[in-house]
């Protein structure tokens, strides 16, 4: 009771500052509102004053591709999904134009989180395809919000990609970063199964049993790695506008390689600092912030982690820059390791024997078993089959087979970017392989082997050529 009686009076407190303070509801000029899709973001707003700012939105029905082979109707703000970024600063006073195509089989609203009043503006932009509405709001309280369709089925609409988010900036503007990257997660609900190729409706049986097909960043499996990466480098600041469309999950929002100097947490003015994972619920959002300091990928996820590699979760952030072994050395050394045995004299005889072992085929398929079962199993499955829209195939692979350097450069060095593997696109990021380069010659030698691949034996002598 005490916790309710403290918030209505801190909302009437500050209904009352805004009617006694004079300043705070004058705006100076006016000018259309500069909105971008995802990941960009529009340029910050700096220290200019608060000002009459024009929103012009469209609500636009089409298909675009969910995954490789498989596409979906989408009901987006502008044509993406997320929505457009819509940049504003407190005090401004927003006119919003909310548009529906002529095409549109449906009416559509908005609901922005950012607003204070009925429906969050829904009451006032419900709009029937070929019209427009138009309504006021004050932005009030700085912060990152979502917005979102609020039409009936509320769900539904949410699950087909309408959401998005408005940033409110403080007075005088958030500190200046290098880079500003705009991504939003949100979950899908198709009638076939992950990666079923084909036009996908949607499935209101499995968004009710919140039993999600894909769980995506920026609309689509794919939509930040190969081409589409966000890119930094060295020394940078980066900052993340990231939110939570839903309609059901909650987001658990990490950065693999990367601690979050500052987290703006659920979006609003509270800083926590030093975050490895943060929390992020459906319909909400964070600012996360961090400065990069060594080259590399590093991969955004879901930490909920089978939302990542299984149902494409996952993003690429292309640090490029000069290496920085005081903060991060790598791979130093390698060296065989035996409780069993006692001295450095015993280990080192043991290693030239395995060595000799490891000469006959079938030796060195029982070595590459091993090192697959600890190393590949888990993507590639141990049939070699890999998992659909996620981890290519190696069974009956054209990748492997027609070029056995480019497989070995892949367990070697690591793989990013777009691939064709038997006919598919696949688009995720495979690491180096911290494995000896026997280790590397016994495994490929054992998929090669295996699942009707071309029989090839590789050798540490091949493994070492590869550079």
């Amino acid at each position: 009771m005490a916790a309710l009686l403290t918030g209505v009076l801190s909302s009437c407190e500050k209904a009352v500052a805004a009617k006694e303070n004079p300043e705070l509801m004058k705006v100076y000029g006016e000018s259309e509102a500069e909105l971008t899709a995802p990941p960009r973001v529009p340029r910050p707003v700096g220290k200019r004053a608060a000002t009459k700012l024009v929103v012009n939105m469209e609500v636009v029905e089409k298909e675009m591709e969910m995954s490789d082979g498989v596409s979906y109707v989408y009901w987006t703000f502008d044509g993406t999904v997320p929505g457009s970024f819509i940049r504003t600063r407190v005090g401004d006073e927003i006119e919003f134009h909310l548009k529906n195509h002529p095409d549109s089989k449906l009416p559509h609203n908005i609901d922005l989180h950012a607003v204070t009043g009925p429906g969050g503006g829904a009451e006032s932009s419900f709009v029937a395809p070929g019209r427009e509405a138009v309504f006021t709001f004050k932005t009030m309280n700085p912060g990152l919000y979502v917005y979102h369709c609020a039409t009936a089925p509320v769900g539904m609409h949410i699950a087909n990609g309408m959401y998005g988010l408005i940033l409110v900036e403080p007075e005088g503007g958030l500190p200046p970063v290098d880079k500003e990257y705009y991504v939003m997660q949100g979950d899908f609900y198709t009638e076939g199964e992950n990666g079923e190729r084909g036009l996908q409706a949607f499935d209101m049986n499995k968004a009710i049993d919140e039993d999600a097909d894909y769980v995506v960043f920026n609309g689509k499996v794919g939509a930040l790695t190969g081409e589409n990466e966000l890119t930094a480098k060295v020394g940078e600041t980066v900052r993340l506008y990231v939110g939570n469309g839903g309609p059901n999950l909650v987001s658990s929002f990490h950065v693999i390689g990367e601690i979050f100097d500052k987290v703006h947490v659920e979006g609003g003015s509270q800083i926590n600092e030093n975050v490895q994972t943060t929390l992020i619920p459906a319909g909400g959002a964070a600012i996360v912030e961090f400065q990069v300091d060594v080259p590399g990928n590093l991969v955004l996820v879901d930490h909920s982690i089978f939302r990542a590699f299984n149902k494409g979760a996952l993003g690429i952030l292309k640090v490029e820059g000069e290496e920085n072994e005081k903060v991060f050395g790598g791979k130093i050394e390698e060296k065989p390791y035996n409780p069993g045995v006692s001295s450095v004299e015993e280990v080192v005889e043991e290693t030239e024997a395995v060595a000799e072992v490891h000469g006959s085929l079938a030796e060195t398929m029982e070595r590459g078993k091993t090192v697959y079962t600890q190393n590949c199993l888990a993507c590639h499955q141990a049939t070699g089959a890999g998992i659909p829209n996620a981890f290519p195939p190696l069974a009956k692979s054209d990748y492997l087979n027609d070029d056995v350097n480019r497989a070995i450069s892949a367990v070697k060095y690591g793989l990013t970017g777009e691939i064709k593997v038997n006919g598919d696109i696949y688009n995720s990021a495979m690491p180096k392989q911290n494995i000896s380069d026997q280790d590397i010659a016994s495994v490929l030698t054992y998929v090669y082997n295996n699942w009707g691949n071309n029989k090839t034996e590789v050798t540490p002598e091949m493994v070492k050529e590869v550079k």
